[in-house]
């Protein structure tokens, strides 16, 4: 009897797109409310850091970004991708070592913090199938850290960092890091100023870490799944893109 070769079932398209948007509208949400409780007013957070801090923000950023992608895919020789709660409660557990004695030490923790979420974010590009070594996931992990954070969250109605890529190379990738650093240096510099809070900076760094953690798991599970989606259904990726945008301001 000859072998019975089962057809795999059809990918519902319209379901996926769904279920991704609602991800990405979700992403956060719980940060936010940590945040809120904790009096750490997003818009204003970053005027109560010293000028120095604030003058250098971007330059730091820059370097932790360009360290930490080095770093996040030398870890992965030594050790396993983790489970996302453990991510979150190892990010967590820095965010108050971090805030515990100030500004100091907030500072020293941010590239670390940095290098655990370009981690994390490499572990769900490895779970949708991508090689996290390959020049254009490495620019993609990268290019999720463009949707800023979580003390930026938007309602879900940005989606710019699913836009098209340009060359990929390594140049492109460090391209991408200078035109991220800025933007990720306000959200960055929020983080700083939350840590520094007389009494409250290890409870704040613990929750600004955790809604980060979660919101860039989240981001990355929708930038990936998007693409693995628009593989898997032979359709153009911006086409996927233009989908997965109305969808997330319909559930506005």
């Amino acid at each position: 009897m000859s072998d019975i070769i089962l057809a795999a079932p059809p990918i519902d398209t319209d379901a996926e797109i769904d279920r991704l948007a609602r991800r990405y509208k979700a992403a956060g949400g719980l940060g936010v409310q940590l945040l809120n409780a904790l009096g750490t007013g997003a818009d204003t957070l970053l005027d109560q850091l010293p000028a120095n801090a604030r003058d250098q923000l971007n330059e730091t950023t820059h370097a932790a970004l360009s360290h930490a992608l080095t770093a996040a895919s030398a870890s992965r020789r030594v050790v396993p991708d983790q489970a996302e709660w453990l991510n979150r409660a190892v990010s967590t557990g820095l965010g108050a070592a971090g805030g515990f004695g100030g500004l100091p030490t907030a500072l020293a923790e941010l590239p670390v913090t940095t290098t655990l979420l370009l981690r994390v974010i490499e572990g769900v590009a490895v779970e949708h199938d991508f090689d996290p070594t390959s020049e254009s996931v490495r620019f993609d992990c990268v290019q999720v850290f463009g949707a800023a954070g979580p003390l930026q969250h938007d309602d879900g109605s940005d989606v710019a960092f699913l836009s098209a890529r340009m060359a990929l190379s390594g140049a492109a990738t460090q391209a991408l890091i200078t035109r991220v650093a800025p933007r990720l240096a306000v959200v960055l510099g929020q983080k700083l100023a939350a840590q520094t809070v007389p009494v409250l900076g290890a409870m704040a760094g613990a929750a600004t870490n955790y809604a980060y953690t979660k919101y860039y798991t989240d981001v990355a599970h929708v930038h990936f799944g998007l693409r693995r989606l628009a593989i898997a259904t032979d359709v153009p990726h911006d086409r996927m893109v233009a989908r997965l945008k109305a969808e997330v301001l319909a559930l506005r």
